[in-house]
């Protein structure tokens, strides 16, 4: 499993406004922004992320998922913060 085949599952289960997918062999990292994240804690947010990607999971295609999930507001502000 490659990340454009995680970038493909999470984008077709999802429909998020900003996808990001990186990583090989089993561990990627995900970054992903929607305004369905508004209001939820980082646990919700992690929940919705990974219940596309579990069957992979189980089956130990995917074995570790690093997860930064933003609302548009808050991937404006980070971006910024990262490029300083």
């Amino acid at each position: 499993m490659d990340s454009t085949e995680v970038q493909q599952i999470l984008s077709q289960a999802l429909e998020l406004e900003e996808l990001h997918v990186k990583g090989e062999g089993s561990h990627y990292e995900v970054i992903a922004v929607d305004v369905r994240f508004e209001g939820m804690n980082r646990v919700k947010k992690q929940q919705l992320i990974y219940a596309p990607l579990m069957e992979y999971i189980q089956r130990n295609d995917i074995h570790a998922v690093s997860i930064k999930a933003y609302t548009p507001d808050e991937w404006a502000r980070d971006k910024k913060l990262m490029s300083l």
